[in-house]
């Protein structure tokens, strides 16, 4: 259905970028917009990433 785009590195740094800022949601500044720590989330739980495809970007040295 996706193509693969996201690489291993690009992939750990959005999981952990995401993690961190839905934890802001419950710790720190307690702000809603943590959840915007969602998308990079699961564009690298998913490995793909809608905005690669349509810049024609890819990170994963597979495809």
């Amino acid at each position: 259905m996706f193509k693969t785009n996201v690489g291993g590195i690009d992939r750990v740094l959005r999981i952990v970028l995401g993690l961190v800022l839905i934890a802001l949601v419950f710790v720190g500044p307690q702000t809603p917009l943590g959840w915007i720590g969602l998308v990079p989330l699961l564009t690298g739980l998913l490995r793909t990433c809608p905005l690669y495809s349509l810049l024609g970007m890819n990170t994963c040295p597979r495809t």
